[in-house]
């Protein structure tokens, strides 16, 4: 497929984005993907948007990686979307009967007929050609765009109920402890959601005053017809670029404090916390081992083991692997390999998950599950989403979900603080309050 390029400068960025968000509004599907300069060595560009689809896959779980190689393969061209938690089903033999109220399809992918990438000061446009006509009306639209309107529109009535209430949570967090006693899994991620029924929201102004208040490196707004993806994540999943593939799995969280002296102490004990470290090694392995099934032997390597990376709200301990690949494996086939991500899961992975199946109580769907796209290349970026809000605006359903690593050394009343902690930002945007 053929695009026609135009690149220009542009001073204020800024502005230029959020008229872009704005403006992309309009269509139907829409990916936007931003990094807000956060962590920028393994970056290609800073923010993309694709908007208005040429051609789409929508499938359930099965055979849906097979679908989706010949997808990727057949179109030759960009393609974003997302692959969600439930694809665990077509790997393994697994089950998702919990409670669903959101109903995305479990994997969405489209071939944008417009793209518009961000680097610095610099736009590069790539329309498919046959639109090529469209570029000048669409920028004398996208600089028409007011972004100074935008106010959390929702109808007052947003109540946050919890899916599992606080005893439950503890009953459950029991359960998961005593099949870590037994043996039968040395770690589990165990998710709950906060929800809120016959509720409307402005899903931009949401995403923007939850990129504002998060500043992630994996920042989305993800629009399919009437669902939406909100989302203030930190971590990647999975990036393929050319023969190297990266993996970034986040295990290990502290608060934030009020003052820089306070905030190095909590670094420092972040760093050193032998419970937060063990969990992320656990995923580190786990990793290692996913890669290793699409990787050159003994190219697997820890780049980076329990660094500590400040974000907002948290700091987190994030680990960094890295491989090398041959140039005959598809790329779908190195994410079937490693998905759904360790972080997301517990190890041994296939135990870990058929226990969280059981104890939690909501289908997790897009939450836990990665969204990204693919380049022409075969090159692949996929984020995890995680502190994301989604949005069926048809159902008037609001979800977010959190969870924590669950290991031996766990206590219940602090992986309890924690889920309230990773849920901070998601409730005061949906609140309105500080």
């Amino acid at each position: 497929m053929q695009r026609t390029n135009y690149i220009f400068h542009q001073n204020n960025i800024a502005e230029f984005k959020s008229q872009l968000l704005q403006w992309a509004q309009q269509f139907n599907v829409a990916v936007w993907l931003d990094s807000n300069n956060y962590q920028q060595k393994h970056s290609n560009f800073d923010a993309v948007l694709a908007v208005d689809s040429f051609s789409h896959i929508e499938t359930s779980y099965k055979n849906a990686f097979q679908k989706l190689k010949n997808y990727q393969t057949n179109t030759n061209d960009f393609i974003f979307g997302y692959l969600s938690y439930d694809l665990k089903n077509a790997i393994e033999n697994l089950s998702s009967s919990n409670f669903d109220g959101l109903d995305f399809p479990e994997l969405f992918f489209f071939q944008p007929k417009k793209l518009f990438f961000i680097k610095e000061n610099t736009v590069e446009i790539q329309y498919i050609s046959n639109f090529q006509n469209e570029i000048t009306t669409d920028l004398e639209e996208i600089y028409n765009q007011t972004t100074n309107i935008l106010q959390t529109k929702t109808n007052n009535q947003i109540k946050i109920k919890l899916r599992i209430h606080k005893d439950e949570y503890f009953k459950k967090l029991n359960t998961v402890l005593n099949h870590i006693y037994r043996g039968d899994i040395y770690e589990a991620n165990f998710c709950q959601e906060f929800y809120s029924e016959n509720s409307t929201i402005n899903p931009l102004a949401i995403y923007q005053n939850l990129n504002k208040i998060s500043k992630p490196p994996f920042a989305t707004f993800l629009k399919l017809n009437d669902k939406f993806l909100l989302s203030a994540s930190p971590e990647r999943y999975l990036k393929k670029d050319g023969e190297t593939v990266i993996s970034q799995p986040i295990k290990g969280t502290e608060k934030r404090a009020f003052t820089k002296i306070e905030d190095e102490k909590l670094i420092k004990q972040l760093e050193q916390n032998p419970k937060e470290r063990a969990e992320n090694i656990m995923i580190v392995d786990l990793v290692r081992n996913d890669l290793s099934r699409s990787a050159v032997k003994g190219s697997v390597k820890v780049e980076e083991l329990c660094k500590v990376y400040t974000f907002e709200q948290v700091h987190q301990l994030i680990s960094t692997v890295t491989c090398t690949v041959k140039d005959t494996i598809h790329p779908v086939d190195i994410i079937k390999d490693t998905f759904p991500m360790g972080s997301m899961t517990g190890a041994p992975k296939i135990s870990a998950m058929k226990i969280i199946e059981a104890v939690e109580e909501t289908k997790r769907g897009i939450y836990s599950g990665a969204v990204g796209y693919f380049t022409p290349k075969g090159d692949f970026d996929f984020n995890v989403i995680i502190r994301s809000i989604l949005y069926n605006a048809s159902k008037k359903y609001v979800s977010y979900s959190v969870g924590g690593a669950i290991t031996a050394k766990s206590e219940p009343e602090k992986e309890y603080e924690e889920c309230l902690l990773k849920a901070k930002a998601m409730k005061q945007v949906l609140l309105n309050t500080k």
